[in-house]
């Protein structure tokens, strides 16, 4: 019994002892390049879930009307395309980002495209928070709600047709600036 003891003492300093030097040698997986961390995909995926679940608005701020669309495609093309692409034309960009950068404008496999399949509140509540550990920054302090709601919707949309005026600067190409940073383009 007394040996069974120190076997069981032992094993739980050598546990937290081994996950320190793990992290502290630099073994976790920390660059873009390096393959993810054992259930790292749960780990994040299930708690953002339930957090927007509990939290994203329910009814819309604004209407997609052409007039919001349209402020919202340059919104978009100004603030989110760099990384999420346009229509027809994804970014490279997004792909060296770990996780990869979704493209909103894309169809997935089931084809759904982007995000067209949430709620309107849920992108709203991304846009607004961001995403810790993917690279998505908070707009809470660089657009207003209503420049979040017309990206919101128009996203909500891009499964949809859109008003010819929105789906013309979808597909125009950015402009970079020698930063990577979409350039021009204000409302």
């Amino acid at each position: 019994m007394r040996g069974f003891l120190l076997g069981l003492v032992l094993g739980l300093i050598a546990i937290p002892i081994a996950g320190f030097l793990y992290f502290r040698y630099g073994h976790v997986p920390v660059a873009v390049a390096d393959p993810a961390f054992p259930m790292e995909k749960q780990i994040v995926d299930v708690p953002l879930d339930a957090r927007i679940d509990r939290e994203y608005p329910r009814t819309p701020g604004l209407e997609p009307t052409a007039a919001n669309l349209l402020l919202g495609a340059h919104i978009y093309r100004q603030q989110c395309a760099a990384c999420h692409g346009l229509y027809g034309l994804p970014s490279a960009y997004g792909k060296t980002m770990f996780p990869h950068a979704p493209q909103l404008w894309a169809p997935h496999s089931d084809g759904v495209v982007g995000v067209s399949d949430d709620p309107p509140g849920v992108t709203y509540w991304k846009v607004k928070n961001g995403i810790r550990l993917s690279g998505m920054p908070s707009f809470d302090k660089v657009l207003n709600d209503t420049q979040m709601w017309q990206v919101s919707q128009l996203l909500a949309t891009a499964d949809k047709p859109l008003p010819a005026p929105v789906l013309d600067l979808m597909k125009q190409p950015l402009d970079l600036d020698p930063t990577g940073s979409a350039a021009g383009g204000r409302p």
